[in-house]
C-alpha cells in the first residue's frame, strides 16, 4: 500500500541534555556483545591476553573500594586502557563488552566524534559533571582530525580520571602517534604525549575477521524507483540529497541520531557531489548514526560516485571519508535488496 513518505528535513529534534548522554551506548549491532562471544584468534595469543586484560579491568571497576587499616576508604587509580590493532580484529566487540560487563548504566559508550558533540551541545563542565556519574568512558575510533577536537577530548580524560572514571578507547594508532604527519605545534605533540602516557596499551595482533572487500560503488538507483520502495515502506523517509545537506546544517550533530528515530528506511533522490568540507563531514556524521542504527539507505542520483572530491579524499579527513563510503556502500546494499523484494 503507497502511503505518503515523511521527510527529515521536516524533523527538528529537541534533545534534552540527559537524553545526549542516556544514549551514549554500543551500536545496536554490538547490544549482546561479552567477553564469552569474542573468539580470540589462537594464532593471535595478543587477542585473548587483551580480553583477560579488560575482565580484569571490569572487575576493578565494580568491585567495593578497599579500606585501609583504620577503615578509610582508598582512593584507587581509575584504569585507562587503549585498545590498538587493525580492522576487524575486534577491538569495538572487546570494548562493548566491557562496557555490558561494568554496566550500561554506569558506562557512557560513544565514538570520539559523538563526545566531542556532545560538549559542543552541553559544554565542557556540564559534560564533565554528566560524565563523571559513570564507572567508565569508553571512547571508540579515537581519531585527531582537528588539533581542537584533540586538546579537547584530552583535557576531558583528563579531568574524568581525576575524578575517579576509567577510560576505555580504540583506534587504529598508537596514541603517542596520533597526529603524526598532520599537525606539528610543539604544544599539541606535547599534548599527544600527555594523553599517551594517561594509557595502557593493549596490542591487538590478527587479521580482519570480516574478510570483505570495503564497498563503495553500490551502483545508484533511478529517483524514481528511489519514491516508489520508499512508498511501500513504513517509517521510509524520502529527501532530496540536496535540501538534507542544507537541513543538517541547522541541526547540532549531536541530534543526528533523534533525528532518526523510528526510521526504518532512508531514500534519497538527485544524489550528487558534495563540495563543501563542512557539508561533506555533516554528511559522514549522519551515515556513521544510520550506520549505528542498521537503517538501509536507496541512493538515487549519481550515488556513491565521486561523492567526496578527489581533494578531500587525499586530505586530513580521508579516513572519515573512506569509512563514511565504505558505510554507505553496505547501508546502499541493503536498501538494493529491499527494491528486489518491492
Amino acid at each position: 500500500m503507497h502511503q505518503a513518505p515523511g521527510r527529515l528535513v521536516d524533523r527538528v529534534p529537541h534533545v534534552p541534555a540527559d537524553r545526549l548522554v542516556a544514549q551514549l551506548e554500543p551500536p545496536r549491532h554490538f547490544a549482546t556483545a561479552s567477553f564469552e562471544s569474542y573468539h580470540a584468534d589462537k594464532a593471535h595469543p595478543s587477542q585473548a591476553a587483551a580480553r583477560a586484560r579488560l575482565r580484569e579491568i571490569a572487575y576493578q571497576l565494580v568491585r567495593p573500594a578497599n579500606r585501609g587499616l583504620r577503615g578509610r576508604l582508598r582512593k584507587a587509580v581509575p584504569p585507562a586502557v587503549y585498545l590498538d590493532g587493525g580492522f576487524g580484529v575486534g577491538k569495538t566487540h572487546l570494548l562493548a563488552s566491557l562496557t555490558h560487563q561494568v554496566g550500561d548504566a554506569e558506562t557512557a559508550y560513544g565514538t570520539f566524534v559523538e563526545f566531542t558533540h556532545l560538549v559542543g551541545a552541553l559544554g565542557f563542565a556540564p559534560t564533565v559533571d554528566a560524565l563523571a556519574k559513570h564507572r567508565l568512558v569508553a571512547i571508540d575510533e579515537f581519531e585527531l582530525d582537528d588539533p581542537g577536537d584533540t586538546l579537547l577530548v584530552t583535557r576531558l580524560v583528563r579531568e574524568l580520571a581525576d575524578r575517579g572514571v576509567g577510560v576505555a578507547a580504540t583506534s587504529n594508532t598508537l596514541p603517542e602517534s596520533l597526529g603524526e604527519g598532520r599537525f606539528a605545534a610543539e604544544d599539541f605533540i606535547r599534548e599527544i604525549q600527555a594523553l599517551a602516557d594517561r594509557f595502557e596499551v593493549l596490542r591487538i595482533d590478527g587479521k580482519d575477521y570480516r574478510h570483505r572487500e570495503v564497498r563503495t560503488d553500490e551502483p545508484p538507483l533511478p529517483d524514481e524507483v528511489v519514491a516508489a520502495t520508499v512508498a511501500d515502506h513504513h517509517g521510509a523517509t524520502l529527501d532530496d540529497f540536496e535540501a538534507l545537506g542544507d537541513h543538517l546544517a541547522t541541526v547540532h550533530p549531536s541530534r543526528y541520531g533523534a533525528l532518526l528515530d523510528g526510521v526504518t528506511l532512508v531514500g534519497l533522490t538527485a544524489v550528487g557531489p558534495v563540495g563543501d568540507q563542512a557539508r561533506a563531514l555533516r554528511l559522514v556524521v549522519l551515515v556513521d548514526r544510520l550506520y549505528d542504527r542498521d537503517v538501509p539507505v536507496l541512493l538515487g542520483g549519481t550515488g556513491e560516485h565521486d561523492l567526496f572530491t578527489p581533494e578531500m579524499l587525499r586530505g586530513g579527513y580521508r579516513k572519515k571519508y573512506f569509512r563514511a563510503l565504505s558505510r554507505l556502500g553496505a547501508l546502499a546494499a541493503d536498501g538494493a535488496a529491499l527494491v528486489a523484494t518491492t
